[in-house]
């Protein structure tokens, strides 16, 4: 097995498990992990950053609502103040 199959197969298993997964492809951090298994309500904060006049895509909120619907917390933050869904706080 490649180690893209095995990354592809723990994913599947987590995602069984009610996890909610991310698999990180590049971050500002070396050695960090390739996964990501956030449990359920967990408290983790997920924050989409724009400038005052950006927008946020369809396609991001939709990822703020799926994380939302995982029981994290999530903001859309435009350097003066943020818009924060507080699932666990």
């Amino acid at each position: 097995m490649t180690e893209q199959q095995i990354q592809n197969k723990r994913i599947k298993e987590l995602e069984s498990q009610g996890f909610y997964v991310i698999k990180l492809i590049k971050t500002n951090k070396n050695g960090i992990p390739d996964l990501i298994a956030i449990p359920p309500n967990s408290g983790v904060l997920f924050s989409e950053v724009k400038t005052p006049k950006g927008v946020v895509s369809r396609l991001q909120e939709y990822r703020l609502q799926e994380l939302e619907k995982h029981g994290c917390n999530t903001e859309i933050y435009n350097g003066s103040g943020a818009e924060t869904n507080n699932n666990n706080i």
